[in-house]
């Protein structure tokens, strides 16, 4: 038997999600033609908007549906005008990939020791013509939360719009978008249950936005293309289930950890997330040695797959070399169980009883 402890790279699909895309896909439709069956779709997809808007503290025609988180980004910070945009060291590769992308200067903006996005820089940064600044809610290898609102109180002395990319922190911690107080806020479906392939970027009233994809009316003409429906509604149908409080298992997860580093220990974290190290164990080993013992964990980002690399998150922060080289993140979700965490304890004792053999030999 498997234990999957990798929802922060994508969560397996909640049931809900998928009765809602089966019943979808049985109704099929185009939800942009005018006869019965497009008019189902269209209510499929209007339903589902009114959905996802409710749960965001926000109204439908704010949210326009992508194909996931990093397309949420790239709409964001290529598609807002402006000169100048920046972004914290240890946004998502999606987001720092866009920025640079985007034609616009980038200026990027320290984190401290904690990990938390450094506000006194973010504000001696701002002065000049109105930017784009983005900060994401939580940090997908850490699950460090940042200090959102504080940043939208800066940014909004100085004329700028804030882009929050949410991803993480959707289906794990309330987020509201009224109650942020950002222009933008980027969303996907897969990290808390939904399917893949889906996402939105909820847009504030009266923000400029130019397209990314042209061809056609759809989104408000903001996202031209033919509608996920049935990736649509398995999104929406995932976002009404209740949130998980998941963090007493990840607290008896860490409880398990000896002679590890838990990063991020001392400051609000996402409730499923754990990034360790274990001095002297490297991520590539931790990450076979778990594997092969039927525990799915990962080391940095998702995007970055198929290597084991040095984090930037890490870096950023100032997290010695030796202690980044070893971190691992272990990230928990709807299905996580009591009996994965025991499992995972007992795989973590066997790794580390071998190591003192490895060192005599």
């Amino acid at each position: 038997m498997r234990s999957y402890l990798d929802h922060n790279a994508t969560s397996p699909l909640h049931p809900a999600a998928r009765q809602a895309m089966l019943a979808a896909m049985t109704e099929g439709g185009n939800a942009s033609s005018v006869h019965a069956e497009g008019c189902a779709a269209r209510r499929t997809l209007d339903d589902a908007r009114d959905a996802v808007a409710q749960a965001l503290g926000a109204l439908p025609g704010m949210v326009v549906f992508t194909s996931g988180g990093s397309e949420a980004n790239n709409l964001a910070l290529k598609g807002v005008p402006g000169r100048r945009v920046l972004i914290s060291a240890i946004e998502h590769p999606s987001v720092i990939e866009a920025a640079r992308a985007s034609g616009k200067t980038v200026e990027v903006i320290p984190v401290n020791s904690a990990g938390l996005v450094d506000l006194a820089a973010l504000e001696a940064a701002l002065p000049g013509s109105p930017a784009l600044v983005s900060v994401m809610l939580a940090n997908n290898e850490t699950g460090i939360i940042q200090p959102v609102r504080e940043v939208v109180a800066l940014a909004a002395r100085h004329g700028a719009l804030v882009h929050c990319d949410a991803v993480q922190a959707l289906g794990k911690i309330p987020v509201n978008f009224g109650l942020l107080g950002v222009d933008l806020l980027s969303l996907s479906a897969h990290k808390l249950g939904g399917p893949q392939g889906c996402g939105a970027l909820v847009v504030r009233d009266a923000v400029a936005l130019s397209p990314l994809i042209h061809g056609g009316a759809q989104e408000l003409r903001r996202r031209a293309g033919t509608e996920n429906v049935p990736a649509i509604a398995g999104f929406a149908a995932v976002l009404q289930e209740k949130l998980q409080d998941i963090n007493v298992l990840r607290d008896e997860l860490e409880s398990l950890l000896e002679g590890a580093v838990v990063i991020g220990k001392d400051v609000d974290r996402l409730p499923n997330t754990s990034c360790f190290a274990r001095p002297g164990l490297l991520a590539e080993t931790l990450l076979m040695a778990f594997d092969l013992d039927g525990i799915a964990v990962s080391s940095g980002s998702a995007c970055s797959s198929g290597k084991v690399a040095q984090s930037h998150v890490l870096a950023a922060m100032g997290v010695a070399p030796e202690i980044a080289a070893g971190a691992i993140r272990v990230s928990l979700g709807w299905n996580t169980t009591r009996e994965d965490i025991e499992r995972f304890g007992a795989v973590w004792r066997r790794i580390l009883a071998r190591q003192p053999a490895k060192a005599a030999a």
